[in-house]
């Protein structure tokens, strides 16, 4: 059973709710003794003394955050190092961890790859980082083994940057945001709201923490019940998880829209440090006597029953009970929605998997920060050991989230079971969970548990033709499917014993392997540039108003950042922002970037003074709004979304953009803070419109005095659509802090960095 409480509640001593209401206080006091107030107890929370501790701001409700370490991986550390030497930075100001797990595989765009792995290395030498070799870890594992601690803050260049369950709030975003601490700068946020989580109960024996993740999102996504709050998990439930448990659940908190997550520690987190050798790390945190929470998620762990997301996101959860016993609606609505998003590009048919009653499966993996744990690959195994995956159609690929891992899963005979079934085991890559490993065949059904299973998410084309579909489950469910031979089967319907052996970690394999220059770096080590590795273009700043072209518009309900830049084999190319940018909306509005490229050129003849391009639209202008001149214009395209952003934090869905020549983005809402974040980061105006549109793709909208408007922070701006006729609009915007303001004024934090 999963409850979420119609408004915030008091929780005492971790364990008794009492929901808030007129005598709430009063309640507290008679069972506690304590006289408080609501915005006392809101500090009563874990998460708020980590908070405190970490902001350098004065003020109550807006934070300036400064991170104990930073984390990227390579898609995104190129840019990001990149970004900030050209921002005037000398040295990485705090442990700056460069993982290789992503752009492991060198298959795609030839020595690039590589070439962006060893500029990695030169990097962390040059200013004091830690470089982790392709195949050692995946990014959350290693951070989790050697990074995180109690009460400590970590910042991440991906979303899934989720330390919670070892006490550590860390926090996803887009690559600007480590720039601005590796220059120095703030990350600068107004004090999320916190939501207690709270655990009872203790989970069957068949159930994973994806069972409990895949629940957890579905109740609390659609409605943004967690959107941009901290997930503050508690209870007495917390007691009955092992640690790797919590980890596989508070990774997909991401999938939530929460800003970050914390839990309540015990002798199993102390524990967990002291197998990793750093005992120090760890710290009891606990909810005070009385703390207030902005809401509440009630979870039954014992009632929670094997899972399955189907496409094309992890909220649309069923049990697999329920999926089984309605498959065929089900599938066909699967079908419907594929059919929506590409109309005859692609076809799935999924209904022809459904063979004598019985729904086949085509794959089955196991991968990453959420499936390959210890814990659930040893789980697998023991439901696996003496049976065979199967010799048809039916495969299966388990990849542990470390180095470390693979070693103790060798010692203690995991590996072998799974290899005697049938599975393929891989080392740690991160590429079955965007669509670089692993790609099913066209029409596959594949089962996973991984992060996510949005639209091409597992590597298909529908553009040309070829789709598939991931589901997402439990690592015991794949592994009962995969001992049934492909045929779904959730982990309930098969008895199993399960060893539950436990681990020794070998420091030895990263001490002899990693590179760490925390103490030891030196500016003058040269960096290694591949010929891939491009510079970002020259960025003009915002002149007095702005002219914008309506480049794309995109009616989906929810554009997610794979659709905005997909993943897959673009990874390759993010080193390059002129290569990359080619790739902007391919798979959603193909006609985009020769649409964009248009208003770009036109942009650079206004900057060169030839308005000629402009003439027609300025001279509508001035029978409106007067005396606007042409050199006093910025032009750039903009892209019309209803809710853009859910997802990664990669910052290439709004970089990409900007390369192309954009100025804005226009929604009725974002989807994430990271996304709009990344849009104010390269110098885009975050646009809100209540309501439909009034304008097309194509029309161009104009908004006086913007540069005023942004500087000035206000919250209501006059604008005008300017198709065949002139129609008056209001555009908002949300608060801006005062650095994002001149940001965006600038025209990109690049600019704002070096310009101050």
């Amino acid at each position: 059973m999963i409850k979420l409480y119609e408004g915030g509640a008091y929780v005492l001593g971790g364990k008794t709710i009492v929901e808030d209401s007129n005598d709430a206080l009063a309640r507290v006091k008679e069972m506690t003794g304590i006289d408080t107030n609501k915005n006392e107890a809101k500090k009563g929370t874990i998460a708020y003394p980590i908070l405190e501790a970490h902001n350098e701001s004065d003020e109550e409700e807006n934070l300036k955050m400064k991170f104990d370490s930073l984390t990227s991986h390579d898609i995104t550390y190129v840019g990001i190092i990149q970004t900030a030497r050209a921002s005037g930075m000398k040295k990485f100001p705090m442990p700056y961890v460069l993982t290789n797990c992503h752009n492991t595989l060198c298959a795609v765009g030839g020595t690039i790859n590589e070439d962006d792995h060893k500029f990695a290395l030169s990097a962390a030498k040059r200013y004091g980082g830690i470089y982790v070799p392709p195949h050692m870890a995946v990014i959350h594992t290693y951070n989790r083994e050697m990074m995180a601690g109690c009460g400590k803050m970590i910042l991440g260049s991906d979303s899934h940057t989720r330390y919670g369950a070892l006490g550590t709030i860390a926090v996803g975003e887009g690559g600007g945001e480590l720039v601005k601490q590796l220059v120095g700068s703030t990350y600068d946020v107004k004090r999320p709201e916190t939501v207690a989580i709270y655990l009872t109960g203790k989970p069957s024996d068949y159930i994973g923490p994806h069972d409990v993740a895949l629940q957890i999102i579905g109740k609390v996504f659609k409605n943004g019940y967690v959107k941009n709050k901290v997930m503050e998990f508690i209870g007495d439930g917390i007691s009955n998880l092992s640690v790797e448990f919590r980890n596989g659940i508070d990774v997909m908190t991401t999938e939530t829209t929460c800003w970050s997550s914390i839990w309540r520690t015990d002798e199993k987190v102390k524990e967990y440090f002291e197998i990793h050798g750093r005992p120090e790390a760890y710290e009891e945190l606990n909810p005070s006597k009385v703390a207030y929470y902005d809401g509440v998620v009630y979870v039954d762990l014992a009632e929670i029953k094997p899972s399955i997301a189907i496409p094309f996101h992890p909220s649309n959860v069923y049990t697999i009970e329920e999926f089984k016993k309605n498959k065929v609606e089900i599938l066909k609505g699967i079908e419907e929605e594929a059919k929506r998003m590409y109309g005859d590009r692609a076809k799935l048919d999924l209904l022809s998997k459904v063979v004598d009653g019985e729904f086949q499966v085509d794959q089955g993996v196991i991968a990453g920060c959420s499936g390959g744990t210890f814990d659930n690959v040893v789980a697998a195994a023991d439901i696996l050991d003496g049976k065979s995956t199967g010799n048809g159609k039916f495969a299966l690929s388990v990849y542990p989230g470390s180095q470390p891992e693979y070693k103790e899963l060798l010692d203690n005979g995991t590996m072998g079971k799974l290899m005697d079934a049938g599975a393929v085991i891989r080392s740690a890559f991160c590429g079955p969970c965007f669509g670089a490993g692993d790609t099913p065949a066209n029409n596959e059904f594949s089962i996973r548990h991984t992060t996510r299973n949005f639209p091409n998410r597992e590597g298909s084309k529908p553009s040309d033709g070829q789709i598939s579909a991931v589901a997402l489950m439990d690592a015991k469910s794949i592994a009962a499917t995969a001992a049934n031979g492909g045929i779904l089967t959730g982990a309930d319907e098969i008895e199993v014993a399960y060893s539950n052996p436990g681990y020794k970690f070998n420091s030895q394999i990263y001490e002899r392997r990693n590179y760490n220059g925390t103490e030891d770096f030196d500016e003058s080590k040269d960096l290694t540039f591949g010929p891939n590795i491009k510079d970002w273009p020259e960025m003009e700043t915002l002149k007095k108003h702005l002219l914008l072209r309506v480049a794309s518009y995109i009616t989906d309900e929810v554009t997610t950042t794979d659709e905005l830049i997909p993943s897959g084999e673009t990874s390759s190319f993010r080193s390059n922002p002129h290569r990359l940018a080619e790739f902007t909306l391919s798979r959603t509005d193909p006609d985009y970037v020769g649409k964009a490229k248009e208003v770009r050129d036109a942009s650079d003849k206004l900057m060169a003074g030839d308005y000629s391009e402009i003439a027609g639209i300025i001279e509508k202008i001035n029978e409106v709004e007067g005396d606007v001149k042409a050199e006093e214009v910025s032009l750039g395209s903009t892209i019309f979304a209803k809710k853009p952003g859910d997802g990664s934090a990669r910052e290439h869905a709004a970089s990409c953009q900007k390369v192309l020549g954009a100025w804005a983005n226009i929604a009725n809402e974002y989807a994430t803070k990271r996304y709009r974040s990344n849009l104010i980061n390269w110098g885009m105006v975050p646009f809100i419109l209540d309501g439909e549109p009034e304008f097309e793709k194509g029309d161009y909208i104009f908004v006086p005095d913007a540069r005023e408007a942004v500087l000035a922070g206000m919250k209501n701006i006059k604008s005008y659509v300017i198709g065949e006729t002139v129609k008056a609009m209001e555009l908002k915007l949300d608060d801006l802090t005062d650095d994002e303001k001149k940001i965006i004024a600038e025209g990109s934090l690049i600019n704002y960095h070096r310009n101050n």
